[in-house]
């Protein structure tokens, strides 16, 4: 009998791929927390927990030729568009390097031209209707992209969201739309945002397909998003996904979860570790053992250590560039 990503048509290199990315961005994150901690970084949003999502969502697309809106989370799938661990802590150290602003933005704000990553702000949400804008262009242009951005449960009730998928679901635009449900908006729990069972039975408003799938499960991640991204190439319009899972950690560093989550909470969420439990998956495939996974640990450390050290030691932007991009300049283009 095959095993479940046999099935999907992904090998067992595929799968490692994918591991290998879920373990970078939480050993990244890891780090981050380490230098705020130590006084080193101001700031730190977290992908932990969230990893299969992310990840699952991005091997269903086409890091070659789509576009993505990620949110500020998105570690994992930014990190399988072509951002690397050092462009992220350049980002973190706020350094002239950072390749998302030149150490203006926050962490998080994710922006890269070379690699379709579509520029974030911090108002949540306002990604989706970006998303669905070049979506637009693409099908005015007739070209051969299709675009995906992800939110949180909690920005699902913002504007933005009902405006974007209602227009991407009057013009069948080929976008895909991930909700990373995590239970929390900030301090807030699911119950007390969304009256809906489920996320994805907003879908049906907007006429398209809607899915609510296992977060913590990058497989079956992967199998909706294909599926989504599929149709979305066919011509056939756009799909919201809500992924399920949940957030390891505090909203961010400047927030504290023991004051609204208890602690038999917490400590039952650890049993879903989507790193652990995906490499749980892959051991009873016969894909990883103990010695391939300590030599996948070891390569992604180096690479972390390598840079946090180069971010680190690199230089800050020079005080006068401050108002760069802000006012025009004299002798610039009208």
């Amino acid at each position: 009998m095959a095993n479940r990503h046999e099935e999907l048509g992904l090998s067992n290199d595929d799968v490692l791929k994918m591991y290998e990315t879920m373990l970078m961005a939480r050993r990244v994150d890891e780090r981050m927390w380490l230098l705020n901690r130590a006084g080193k970084i101001p700031f730190v949003i977290s992908c932990q927990g969230q990893e299969a999502t992310q990840v699952g969502a991005a091997y269903a697309l086409d890091n070659t030729k789509d576009y993505i809106a990620p949110y500020y989370r998105d570690l994992g799938v930014v990190l399988h568009f072509g951002m690397t661990p050092q462009d992220l802590m350049l980002s973190a150290f706020a350094k002239a390097e950072d390749p998302n602003s030149g150490g203006r933005q926050m962490p998080g704000h994710f922006g890269q031209k070379k690699n379709r990553i579509l520029t974030g702000s911090s108002p949540v949400t306002t990604q989706l209707p970006h998303a669905v804008g070049v979506a637009l262009a693409g099908k005015m242009t007739g070209e051969d992209f299709i675009t995906f951005t992800t939110l949180g449960e909690g920005s699902s009730n913002q504007g933005d969201f009902h405006e974007g998928l209602n227009f991407a679901g009057v013009h069948k635009l080929p976008v895909v739309t991930v909700v990373e449900n995590n239970k929390y908006a900030i301090s807030v729990p699911l119950d007390r945002q969304v009256a809906a069972k489920q996320v994805s039975d907003r879908a049906a408003g907007y006429g398209m397909p809607g899915e609510t799938v296992d977060g913590n499960d990058p497989l079956e991640v992967y199998r909706s998003v294909k599926a989504a991204a599929d149709r979305a190439r066919r011509g056939e319009g756009p799909s919201l996904i809500e992924a399920v899972s949940s957030r390891m950690t505090a909203h961010s560093s400047d927030d504290d979860h023991r004051a609204y989550r208890s602690a038999d909470e917490l400590e039952a969420q650890k049993s879903s570790d989507p790193v652990l439990t995906f490499a749980a998956y892959l051991t009873e495939a016969g894909v990883l053992d103990d010695d391939l996974a300590k030599e996948i640990n070891d390569r992604v450390m180096k690479t972390v250590n390598e840079a946090t050290d180069y971010a680190e030691n690199a230089p800050y932007a020079d005080p006068e560039s401050a108002l760069d991009y802000v006012y025009a300049e004299e002798g610039g283009d009208e």
